[in-house]
């Protein structure tokens, strides 16, 4: 959806047409969904946040600046919902641990080290959870969000250099699981 019809959308929502939400859901759900989904690493809270993100759209239609770049606008957006919600279910854990007494975190930290060390058959979707956060964020922000490195530096707050450097070896690392996986099955 380029500029243009970003802007009319949401013209259409301020003068309180769903159908110009509609529209904007269509073109980016899987924009936004990628995005939280990235942050939170579960189906279900993504799922959630998604649809609370369009809701929240509808809500804040009127906070969008015209001319900007609506794309970073909705990413930091969905960006900064899966960190609240990542912060209050952390509180939420740690004040359930104090409660129960145990220190759930040492036993998630082993169950991760554990898959993490089996490579075996890598689907694409596997080959990108292997990805450090970071790496995996810029990815699909470059590749599904279709951003440039400067939106993606903008969004994420970090460097040109470090955002590009990010995207090069989560490249690398893909081509090595890539190269893993054409070797085991060749």
């Amino acid at each position: 959806m380029r500029e243009q019809e970003f802007e009319a959308c949401i013209q259409r929502i301020r003068s309180g047409d769903k159908e110009g939400l509609r529209e904007i859901y269509e073109a980016y759900v899987g924009l936004i969904y990628t995005v939280v989904y990235e942050l939170t690493g579960q189906r279900e809270d993504a799922q959630d946040l998604t649809s609370d993100f369009f809701i929240r759209l509808w809500e804040k239609a009127d906070s969008y600046r015209f001319g900007g770049a609506h794309k970073g606008w909705m990413v930091t957006i969905a960006r900064n919902m899966a960190v609240d919600y990542l912060r209050k279910r952390k509180r939420e854990q740690q004040a359930a641990d104090r409660n129960q007494g145990m220190d759930a975190a040492g036993g998630g930290k082993a169950a991760k080290g554990f898959a993490e060390e089996l490579v075996g058959d890598l689907s694409m979707r596997e080959a990108m959870a292997k990805l450090k956060p970071a790496q995996r964020q810029v990815l699909d922000l470059k590749i599904i969000g279709e951003m440039t490195f400067q939106e993606i530096a903008d969004i994420l707050g970090k460097p040109l250099g470090t955002v590009s450097w990010q995207y090069r070896q989560g490249i690398r690392q893909l081509k090595h699981y890539y190269d893993i996986r054409k070797g085991a099955s060749g």
